[in-house]
């Protein structure tokens, strides 16, 4: 018995693939709007033109007759070819047109019409759908005769001047109104149980990025489908400096890797895009909650304890947040207290920071998102992000005179040759500093002096990490990617930042903070760093001698007890989509409540309510007394 194909369309496509495929099945070819007959094996629909509302009626009608489809069509200077849609199976047509949308250069423009009437291309030639055809032809081939298929999760694109012909992967969109299927946010799913994470040799890693890196490349990045569509390549900082694209519909957001290897700065990239797109908004539950933190506040974190703005910024003019009130509805998220063990609520503009940028209570970052190839590496290195922004703000808000660090008293060649090859090829002489704070993870501090008359005067960076010779190299890399590549903006906007320097109102978004510090005028503000008498510590001396587990949770249960101790909760935040869950990735954001939250615009600093910024200088011997708010740094913060 011949199997049955529906061909659903018309025009010369729809009658060239029905000419090619009469010899080996039967075909019928209803309207979109007819009946589609429940006995066929599968359906092929075809246009000469890009018809967005035709193919949402063939894939409704199609849906209720349970079959799959392939569709094909001409748009654009573009021929299309997939992906093949299953019932149930995540990854549709309208999941490509997504993806190929954000990918594209005219999202904007194409977002507007991807739902209104068809659109002719000129350069669909008899000759190009011929091209297409064939395709079409022998994809249905492949299906009927039950071999691999080729445009599962893919599709082909045929560029219909040259005839080249591409095969693009097609990630399941979980926000796809067609076939997405996000679960809803609940206590149950936010439970945590942590377990075993082996580290890669000689890491603090579970997956090697060697491993990664494969996948990464080929799952998402792609110059016409992906969910990241560009790389570049930096030659001019010291090191090794590379960039993704994370395509967004207002606009492009960029994200860097560096190593010093490019290939390793790609897949980092590549995993600091993944990171970003998760912590924009929801993408692997949907938020079920609205109330008013006075209904539930037995199962909610209080959100005046992570800091808030002055009431005198709150009382500003076009201020664009508003004083928190418990009697307000606002959406609510699901996260896990790794210190109660329980599940808790958080409010959701927390835990995607980009939904709090212009309403809310509070400016909230990207601070503690971190990914990682186990839930547990996740955590664990969105605790250092944590520590490393506070100790960096402890140490600005509170003028902690840091001790110096000795770089050359630690045996690293590559730390050694990593200072050398800043000094030689961009200019700048180092300086390291111990901001390690109460919690004893070891924290850096890192000021970069230029030695030449030109470019950015002062920049500084951070990093924490269990390994202090692993968050210096953190910080290095930081504070690389700034030198030589911002020389010639610093120098034509020079006047723009004379101004911030007098009147810090004007420092607003994220990158004026570290211009600011480019001028020479600036480093009066962080003398009470750079001083010359200073007291200087071996590595030996300021964290003494390292305690290695060959698991990443045992190290995660030693952090964790020490915040403990410090009665500090810790809370986990999942934030992993599902598009990271197909290949064993994790993407979280701590928060840790009463530490000091990295802001950008000194009118956002959130800094109200966190009275540990005024108790720690004492407990770590820096101060006598404990400080007052009025006592603290008012200038804005120089980090990155």
């Amino acid at each position: 018995m011949r199997s049955v194909v529906a061909i659903v369309g018309e025009g010369v496509l729809a009658d060239l693939v029905c000419e090619r495929l009469q010899h080996v099945c039967d075909i019928v070819r209803p309207s979109v709007n007819d009946l589609i007959p429940r006995e066929i094996s599968c359906a092929l629909v075809l246009q000469d033109v890009w018809d967005p509302s035709f193919q949402q009626r063939a894939a409704k009608a199609l849906q209720e007759v349970d079959v799959p489809w392939l569709r094909a069509f001409a748009t654009f200077g573009e021929g299309i070819v997939g992906p093949f849609v299953f019932p149930d199976v995540p990854g549709c047509f309208q999941c490509a047109d997504m993806r190929r949308l954000m990918a594209g250069r005219d999202r904007k423009e194409m977002w507007g019409i991807r739902k209104g009437e068809k659109v002719y291309d000129p350069g669909a030639s008899r000759t190009a759908l011929l091209q297409l055809a064939h395709l079409v032809e022998e994809e249905a081939r492949r299906f009927l005769q039950e071999q691999p298929l080729r445009c599962t999760s893919h599709m082909y694109v045929l560029q219909l001047k040259s005839m080249q012909i591409s095969r693009r992967f097609i990630l399941a969109d979980p926000l796809c109104s067609f076939c997405g299927a996000l679960p809803e946010d609940t206590a149950e799913h936010a439970a945590i149980t942590l377990r075993p994470s082996l580290k890669v040799e000689g890491s603090y890693r579970s997956r090697s990025i060697h491993e990664l890196g494969p996948m990464l490349l080929r799952e998402y990045l792609d110059t016409k489908t992906g969910l990241l569509n560009e790389k570049i390549y930096d030659l001019v900082p010291p090191f090794a400096d590379a960039s993704v694209n994370l395509p967004l519909i207002m606009g492009d957001e960029g994200t860097a890797g560096r190593t010093h290897s490019y290939e390793n700065s790609v897949v980092t990239a590549i995993l600091e895009g993944l990171e970003r797109y998760c912590g924009l908004a929801p993408r692997g539950k949907r938020t079920m909650l609205r109330d008013c933190f006075e209904n539930i506040k037995a199962d909610a974190l209080h959100p005046l304890v992570v800091g808030v703005h002055a009431e005198e910024d709150y009382a500003r003019a076009n201020f664009p947040f508003q004083p928190f009130d418990p009697s307000r509805k606002i959406n609510w998220v699901w996260g896990y207290s790794l210190l109660e063990n329980r599940p808790i609520l958080i409010p959701e503009r927390f835990a995607y920071y980009s939904l709090g940028c212009n309403s809310g209570h509070v400016y909230e970052t990207s601070n503690g998102c971190a990914i990682g190839g186990s839930l547990e590496e996740a955590i664990l290195y969105g605790i250092f992000e944590v520590v490393e922004r506070d100790a960096f703000l402890m140490t600005w808000y509170a003028t902690l005179a840091l001790p110096r660090l000795d770089p050359y008293s630690v045996g690293d060649e590559e730390l050694h040759m990593m200072l050398a090859r800043i000094k030689a090829t961009a200019g700048y002489e180092i300086f390291l500093f111990d901001a390690t704070m109460e919690n004893r993870i070891p924290s850096i501090m890192a000021i970069a002096k230029n030695q030449k008359e030109t470019g950015l005067n002062l920049i500084c960076a951070a990093g924490a990490h269990l390994d202090p010779v692993r968050a210096v190299k953190s910080a290095l890399h930081e504070l690389a990617g700034m030198m030589l590549t911002l020389d010639e903006k610093f120098e034509a906007e020079k006047d723009t930042y004379m101004r911030m320097l007098e009147d810090s109102s004007l420092v607003t978004r994220m990158d004026h903070h570290s211009m600011l510090y480019g001028l020479p005028e600036a480093e009066g503000r962080l003398q009470f760093l750079l001083e010359e008498k200073r007291e200087t510590r071996t590595f030996a001396q300021a964290f003494g001698e390292q305690t290695y587990h060959t698991d990443l949770t045992e190290d995660l249960r030693c952090v964790l007890d020490t915040f403990k101790r410090l009665q500090l909760d810790v809370i986990v935040v999942d934030q992993t989509a599902p598009e990271l869950q197909r290949n064993g990735l994790y993407c979280v954001k701590v928060i840790i409540p009463g530490m000091l939250p990295m802001t950008f615009g000194n009118h956002l600093k959130r800094i109200t309510g966190l009275e540990r910024v005024l108790r720690v200088p004492v407990q770590l011997g820096y101060v006598k007394e404990p400080l007052t708010f009025t006592q603290l740094n008012q200038d804005p913060h120089p980090f990155p």
